[in-house]
């Protein structure tokens, strides 16, 4: 169960196409129930809500049109219970716990909960819910109590199953670590046959035919850093940095290259919008660095593996989620300090070879630790334990 508008190009739906395609993999037969809106996804079957007239396009984050939706996906998962016969009920997001929870209750089947990060620091890190609010706490507790009702917990890091035990009083036994997935096969370095490629798009997008190019691949929002990662752009070229910034992804286009605009960077930053998770990786060949400026401390950050299995070196802000997915090969400034994160972007491209090796290091280690065999595996001992428990 997925309450969200899946497939959209974007880390919380990889994520769900990575853990239904491992199910696939270990032999499983996977219904998925999401909302209307979405693309579907060759391979995987999908039931979706009935629309709802006054909203058609994507859901990203807290919205209060979710709730609408909701509402329309507890039948639909309802109906995909009798009609499916599911021996486990694999919940994502909140609401999908709230959901499960309610279906477990009537059905008595066993519930695994994928814990993407905390509800509530989502809707603060979203400006849609104040700290101050009398509204907090009482979603506080709902959110607490949500986390203790599945028979097993999916973290996608250490760091959030710490916060499981210790914001939200989850027993540490009824936790799983299911990291996200590196897809090695499909996000690969360039090779010398790819360069009439890069070169086309390079000239398709009007970026520069030579020079070092940072990227960035994902959501635009506050939380996600993209406000911090254009004045650290605007910090690197006064400082004399040299370099084109590619910045992929969705929403708020419109607002952040007025942001750019405002800073002096338009001849500097080329926007492109979503990209497709499928053409992502011709995308990424482009690069020489890639960043990762999220600083929600709750939330995982999927896309350090797309730019680990890319081969690429990656500039970061030192958030204990990040520090366990990179390592020591990780670049690191301090979170929230722009200047610092444009000073660690001019030392990365002053030595172009010790960055490639460095962001080759990062994908051996993507293949080691965060590779599909070995996701699929810590899926599948998920999977038994929540049957177990759940008998």
């Amino acid at each position: 169960m997925a309450p969200t508008s899946f497939f959209a190009d974007y880390g919380c739906h990889v994520r769900i196409l990575q853990q239904a395609r491992a199910a696939q993999a270990l032999g499983h037969e996977v219904l998925l129930c999401t909302y209307h809106s979405g693309r579907d996804w060759p391979g995987l079957a999908i039931r979706r809500t009935p629309p709802i007239p006054w909203r058609r396009g994507l859901e990203v984050g807290s919205s209060w049109h979710k709730l609408a939706y909701d509402v329309l996906l507890a039948p639909v998962c309802l109906q995909a219970v009798r009609r499916f016969r599911p021996h486990l009920i694999h919940a994502f997001l909140h609401e999908g716990a709230l959901l499960g929870w309610m279906l477990r209750a009537c059905t008595g089947l066993p519930l695994a909960f994928d814990f993407q990060g905390s509800l509530t620091s989502e809707m603060v890190d979203h400006g849609f819910l104040s700290p101050r609010s009398p509204f907090f706490r009482p979603l506080r507790w709902l959110e607490a109590f949500l986390d203790r009702q599945a028979d097993l917990l999916l973290a996608n890091s250490g760091h959030a199953a710490d916060l499981l035990v210790r914001a939200f009083g989850v027993a540490r036994e009824r936790i799983a670590l299911v990291p996200d997935v590196a897809d090695v096969a499909h996000f690969r370095p360039p090779g010398p046959e790819d360069a009439p490629a890069r070169a086309a798009l390079r000239r398709r997008l009007g970026l520069p035919e030579s020079g070092p190019l940072i990227a960035y691949l994902g959501l635009l929002a506050p939380y996600q850093g993209t406000d911090l990662l254009l004045q650290a752009v605007r910090h690197f070229l006064d400082g004399g940095g040299r370099a084109h910034v590619l910045i992929m992804g969705f929403p708020h286009l419109d607002r952040y290259r007025a942001q750019a605009e405002a800073l002096g960077l338009a001849s500097a930053v080329t926007f492109t919008g979503a990209i497709p998770y499928e053409e992502a990786p011709r995308y990424l060949h482009l690069a020489d660095l890639a960043v990762a400026p999220k600083i929600s401390a709750t939330e995982g950050s999927g896309k350090l593996l797309a730019y680990m299995a890319a081969g690429l070196p990656v500039v970061a802000f030192d958030t204990p989620v990040h520090r366990e997915v990179l390592g020591d090969l990780g670049l690191y400034a301090p979170a929230g300090d722009a200047r610092a994160l444009a000073a660690r972007m001019a030392e990365a491209l002053e030595d172009r070879e010790a960055a490639r090796a460095r962001g080759m290091a990062l994908r051996a280690r993507a293949e080691r630790l965060f590779g599909p065999d070995a996701v699929a595996q810590s899926l599948a001992a998920a999977y038994s334990r929540a049957l177990d428990r759940g008998r």
